[in-house]
């Protein structure tokens, strides 16, 4: 297939998303792929164009643009084919605030907050338990966030972080095991993968789609405050990620229906991560959900691939099936 990969952009996780980019490019080329690469803040305008002239697109975005929805709502107008969320799901999915009422109407359970769209007044109570965590409402890697233990320090923190983002998000601060929790669809067509997934209905046609839970994770950080952050996430050594996560059956099957419960709370087709915090060893509590989540070899993703014995090359490979079949869907008429 004629490939158009799409990698770069201009948010905050740009060089991420150009390292993904350069591993996805190989993998695909390794199978045979004519992958052409385009960066949306160099060549925004040439989307339309190249997407119609390419068979599928893929995308290596993190934060805006590609996770809030601009580049797949380009696709679907120039009708390329592409992996993942929807327009509309990736940008409830990357507005944490919408996805957490998503989610507090669905039943599910998420930490409470409080919305800033502008800077409050020095001394305005959030009324909200110390330590918070305020972080961007839309950024991602863990960037642009803090950590405050004492109210005294939240002035301080704001101006710094109003500074960098227009709207925040303020939680308090949840304590307990950091887990993760792929979702990736699985086609009539496509082989079962081995035990260690939870599949609650089975998709009936070969183009039908049935959400899948993959093997959580189970994250330690290495830092001494004990945060998954941007250190942790992408230096060497600054977690341990064990797949699958070693704890009790029961808390690993809750946080696999839980992660199913999020993915279609929010619309969300193809593949999503879904973060938690599991609270007194046994209460998940979703963080947020990625729905273009990190891809390479060494990413979480690929990692609960990996435990089903999935390669990363297979894995790019169903992932493009998904978008495809969605596509023709569409064509047909039917649902996405």
């Amino acid at each position: 297939m004629n490939i158009l990969l799409i990698a770069g952009g201009w948010s905050s996780e740009r060089p991420v998303s150009l390292a993904g980019g350069q591993v996805i490019r190989d993998t695909l080329a390794s199978l045979g792929h004519a992958v052409s690469f385009l960066d949306p803040a160099l060549s925004l305008e040439e989307l339309p164009a190249r997407a119609g002239a390419s068979d599928f697109a893929f995308i290596n975005l993190h934060g805006a643009p590609g996770e809030d929805g601009l580049i797949q709502a380009v696709l679907e107008r120039a009708r390329c084919p592409y992996q993942g969320a929807s327009p509309a799901a990736s940008m409830l999915a990357l507005n944490k605030a919408a996805a957490k009422s998503v989610f507090r109407m669905a039943g599910l359970p998420t930490a409470d907050w409080r919305l800033l769209t502008s800077r409050p007044a020095p001394g305005v109570s959030l009324d909200l338990p110390y330590p918070l965590f305020v972080k961007d409402n839309t950024g991602g890697s863990t960037l642009n966030m803090e950590k405050i233990a004492l109210p005294g320090d939240l002035e301080a923190a704001l101006d710094r972080l109003f500074a960098v983002s227009g709207v925040l998000l303020v939680e308090p601060a949840v304590s307990g095991l950091e887990m993760t929790c792929g979702v990736m669809g699985l086609l009539g067509s496509q082989k079962m993968p081995p035990d260690g997934v939870f599949l609650e209905a089975g998709p009936l046609d070969p183009d039908d789609e049935a959400p899948m839970a993959l093997p959580p994770i189970l994250i330690k950080p290495a830092s001494a405050d004990g945060v998954f952050d941007y250190h942790s996430k992408y230096s060497p050594g600054g977690s341990l990620e064990l797949c699958p996560a070693p704890v009790p059956p029961g808390l690993g099957r809750r946080v696999q229906e839980l992660s199913l419960l999020a993915h279609r709370a929010l619309g969300i087709s193809g593949y999503s991560r879904v973060d938690f915090i599991v609270k007194d060893g046994e209460d998940p509590v979703i963080l947020e959900v990625n729905t273009l989540p990190g891809m390479t070899e060494a990413s979480l993703l690929p990692k609960e691939w990996k435990a089903l014995g999935i390669s990363f090359a297979d894995g790019l490979t169903r992932l493009m099936e998904l978008g495809l079949a969605r596509a023709r869907r569409r064509a047909g008429g039917r649902g996405a």
